[in-house]
């Protein structure tokens, strides 16, 4: 197999250090690529030695990744953060050092990938020449690029693009911090490109720069070195660190079986009349007889004696399917007599409620898949959520934070019974965002309560409401402020924050 994954750093033109350090090896057993890029934090003392802490933590637990690999990857990320804070307690001078990275395990066997991610570097995916962002960078500028309070170019530009909410060496048991570690995983398939990247390419290669490269017909080692080009064209600032992952497997074409030629053709019954029935024959008896006729006999003669053997069998075969006419006819009066003199034995028909209840596969699957949800970003693919999804109850999302993206658009029409809600977001969640998504034949299509929503290139047909906002205030206490109206645009309706 040519090699599918490729990882290079570069100090940049400003730095006079490297603080950046990356993984890019297959495991000993060849079944899964470890990718990953750590940067030490720039202006730390002993950024250097934080990435190498990680680094190693990193290739100590997966070095033969097996069973819950999110599991073992926390738990990697978890022991690196212990091993940074305890040189920092043992060394003053390293006292203020701490690192950011962003973690890919690849099961190409499979077709899936895995990550976990603390900070700003990121991982992106690559798909029919779309580049996707799949982490959240956990800083103020990410958040308000994440949530469209600045665009790509104005976050790229912002004095606090590096200043970052979360970091190995700022906290002890990061495990125990909630969501510290953002996880998640997705369907990696023939075709795929992973990227893994440091803020020194993000912060001066823009999504679609970035795209142009990718998307060439070069090896991968190539592509990394047209990035690092383009962010040191750019300025340089930091250093750069690329990893690259693609999936080579063969895409699976699957061919119709052609039918088999029949090697002895059957003979045909004359038919008499139009109206009347085909009479049914055993053929191993009639091949049998067929088969014991003399080859001196004529082929004439055989079909006649052929049409004379079904001719006698049709008329046994009449006989035995009146028996059962009239058997049959008999048990259907029983079963009516019984069920109008017996009403406490009869199937009562099932209500209205009961029928629109039942959920399909694919709304169990989406409800499953959100319920279960173990990071933040939940990308829905075509092979697995093919459009359109019928809904028979609304989607409940129950998260803190959930960022809902298809790769395509993706329909979500109300069945015909059903008339409520799309999606149902409760209290708890406090941040959703929405892209790709269109809603049709829903009274109301999204249900908040006090929540953040974002939407990003959403679509609503037939939807008299929306968008329902609930707001939750406390009982018998007087209220001061402003509940701000939302803006919107006509081809893409998007909820716009009041400035």
């Amino acid at each position: 197999m040519d090699k599918n994954y490729f990882g290079i750093t570069d100090t940049g033109k400003v730095r006079s250090n490297n603080e950046d350090t990356f993984i890019a090896e297959i495991t000993a057993a060849n079944d899964f690529v470890i990718a990953c890029v750590i940067d030490g934090v720039g202006g730390y003392s002993g950024g250097e030695i934080a990435a190498e802490i990680a680094k190693f933590s990193v290739l100590e637990h997966l070095s033969k990744p097996s069973g819950d690999l999110l599991k073992s990857m926390k738990t990697a990320i978890a022991a690196a953060n212990s091993k940074i804070i305890a040189e920092k307690l043992q060394d003053k001078e390293l006292e203020n050092m701490a690192c950011v990275l962003t973690l890919a395990v690849i099961d190409l066997k499979n077709n899936l990938f895995y990550y976990a991610h603390v900070g700003d570097t990121r991982l992106y995916l690559l798909r029919d020449n779309s580049l996707v962002k799949i982490t959240k960078d956990q800083s103020f500028v990410g958040f308000m690029e994440d949530s469209g309070r600045l665009t790509e170019e104005q976050a790229m530009k912002h004095p606090k693009r590096n200043e970052i909410n979360k970091a190995l060496g700022f906290v002890a048991n990061v495990t125990e911090q909630g969501e510290y570690i953002e996880t998640g995983q997705s369907p990696f398939l023939p075709g795929d490109l992973l990227l893994l990247c440091s803020d020194g390419l993000s912060d001066m290669v823009n999504r679609q720069e970035l795209t142009n490269i990718l998307i060439t017909e070069n090896d991968l080692e190539y592509k990394a070195g047209e990035l690092i080009s383009a962010a040191n064209q750019s300025g340089g600032l930091d250093n750069i660190t690329v990893v690259l992952v693609s999936n080579t497997n063969k895409k699976l074409v699957y061919e119709a079986t052609k039918p088999g030629q029949a090697t002895t053709q059957i003979p045909k019954r004359k038919k008499q009349f139009l109206a009347e029935p085909e009479i049914p024959y055993d053929e191993a008896e009639v091949f049998q007889r067929a088969e014991s006729i003399p080859e001196s006999v004529s082929p004439l003669e055989i079909h006649t004696n052929i049409e004379g053997y079904v001719q006698k069998s049709g008329k046994a075969l009449i006989v035995l399917l009146s028996v059962l006419c009239i058997v049959f006819i008999g048990t259907t009066a029983y079963l009516y007599w019984l069920y109008n003199n017996h009403p406490s034995t009869a199937v009562q028909p099932k209500r209205l409620t009961e029928i629109t209840e039942k959920r399909n596969t694919k709304e169990i699957m989406l409800q499953d898949t959100l319920n279960k949800l173990q990071g933040q970003m939940l990308v829905l693919s075509d092979s697995l959520f093919p459009s359109p999804i019928i809904l028979h109850q609304p989607l409940t999302f129950n998260k803190d934070t959930i960022y809902l993206r298809a790769e395509k658009e993706l329909v979500i029409i109300s069945d015909s019974l059903y008339k409520g809600i799309a999606i149902d977001i409760k209290p708890k969640s406090k941040f959703i965002q929405l892209r790709n998504i269109a809603f049709e034949n829903f009274n109301t299509a999204i249900s908040t309560s006090n929540n953040a929503l974002v939407l990003r290139n959403v679509k609503f047909s037939n939807c008299p409401n929306a968008v329902q906002s609930i707001y939750n205030l406390e009982d018998k206490k007087y209220v001061n402020g402003k509940i701000p109206l939302s803006s919107f645009s006509s081809d893409s309706l998007t909820i716009k924050p009041t400035e």
